[in-house]
């Protein structure tokens, strides 16, 4: 059989072409697509837009048969142009995503007009902030504006939900049950006593009063740390759009830090996404403890502090110093949070040992999708069983 019988191929293929009941003759072309050249000889031959795309799909799948895709940046152009042609854009994403890996075309995506021809994602975010260093002069502003297309798109997925989330869950601890009559809210009390009304007089009788909430500037203390080891570059990617959503409601006092064997706070640069990505740096070892020392050290108020801990917990210092650190923090009152992953990817692979070390210290230890993330934080936020949370979402 040809390269093109990766479960990838066949994948894009069948999302290209029309699933469903087929006549012999169609399904005789569908496999000659699917198993390449080299089935010429026993299925019927192609023509028209069926040999174009399979010159396209022979370009990737193919390449250490054949000549591939042209080393050059017009080539390569020329080649996201015809697939995005033939294939939607969740195709397309898979498709760039493997020209990447097997056709080692990280260079050529540093030529800004192949830039301008890339469906942007979230695979490709993270390639160019780990290039961020790299990338000339003449590519540099392309790739910002690449990178920022995906960062607006996951802020208007997530930002607004996770607004509300977090108002949500700080608000139920503003309530003021005993309000002085100037701290009445009166629509709200007159809803949360309408049982009580008393038709013949046309009245209702206010049983409980609901006051407005005693301002308080911040409520809560929020310290997201971030592994940047490679292996977490998706999660680098969506925490940091977050971190900096959480960084824009008043309620929360949000900081940001990021390490590797260092640790770098970014909180200065959350108020520009874009800018934080590129200042971070994918890649390198890994030391949890010392990044966890330094959080340490921003904690004023530990119960109302909340730490996100995001890494796989794959340690490169001391584990037992980690360990003992973050039981201090516990004991101390810190809500402590330990995220594997926040991506779409998967399961994630993690230190198990490490991760069960936390979990007897009552640290919920477990992987997340950025779609969850705004309810994590409202659940993290609020008195509530996080664990029991996790669990009630299948993440245990």
């Amino acid at each position: 059989m040809g390269a093109k019988t990766d479960p990838l191929s066949l994948w894009a293929l069948w999302e290209r072409l029309n699933a469903g009941l087929m006549h012999e003759e169609e399904r005789l072309r569908r496999w000659r697509l699917v198993l390449g050249e080299p089935a010429e000889a026993a299925l019927p031959g192609l023509s028209g837009e069926d040999e174009k795309l399979d010159r396209v799909l022979a370009a990737l799948y193919d390449a250490e048969r054949g000549g591939g895709l042209e080393a050059s940046a017009p080539g390569v152009a020329r080649w996201l142009g015809d697939i995005r042609a033939f294939f939607p854009s969740s195709v397309v994403r898979v498709m760039q995503q493997d020209a990447l890996e097997r056709l080692g075309l990280t260079q050529l995506l540093l030529e800004p007009e192949l830039l301008s021809h890339v469906e942007p994602d979230i695979h490709l975010v993270t390639m160019l902030v780990s290039l961020s260093r790299v990338i000339p002069a003449r590519t540099r502003e392309t790739a910002r504006i690449v990178v920022r297309r995906v960062v607006e798109d996951i802020e208007r997925r997530l930002a607004e939900p996770l607004r509300q989330a977090v108002h949500g869950a700080l608000s139920r601890s503003l309530r003021n049950p005993r309000p002085r009559l100037r701290e009445i809210d009166w629509q709200r009390t007159v809803r949360a006593n309408l049982k009580h009304y008393l038709p013949e007089q046309r009245t209702v009788v206010p049983e409980r009063l609901v006051g407005y909430g005693r301002k308080r500037q911040r409520l809560k203390d929020v310290i997201i740390a971030i592994d940047q080891s490679g292996s977490m570059a998706e999660s680098v990617v969506y925490a940091s759009v977050l971190g900096a959503v959480m960084a824009s409601l008043p309620a929360v006092s949000t900081r940001v830090v990021v390490f590797d064997t260092a640790v770098v706070d970014m909180t200065d640069a959350l108020n520009d996404p874009v800018e934080l990505l590129f200042g971070i740096r994918l890649g390198g070892g890994t030391d949890i403890g010392r990044a966890v020392d330094y959080c340490a050290s921003l904690v004023t108020r530990p119960t109302d502090t909340v730490m996100v801990l995001i890494s796989d917990l794959y340690e490169g210092g001391v584990k037992d110093r980690l360990v003992n650190r973050v039981a201090n923090l516990v004991g101390a009152g810190v809500r402590f949070v330990a995220l594997l992953a926040l991506s779409d990817s998967g399961r994630p692979a993690y230190d198990h040992a490490l991760a069960a070390a936390l979990v007897e210290l009552g640290v919920p230890a477990f992987a997340c999708t950025p779609d969850l993330f705004p309810e994590l934080m409202a659940a993290a936020l609020s008195t509530g069983d996080l664990s029991t949370w996790a669990a009630a979402h299948d993440l245990a």
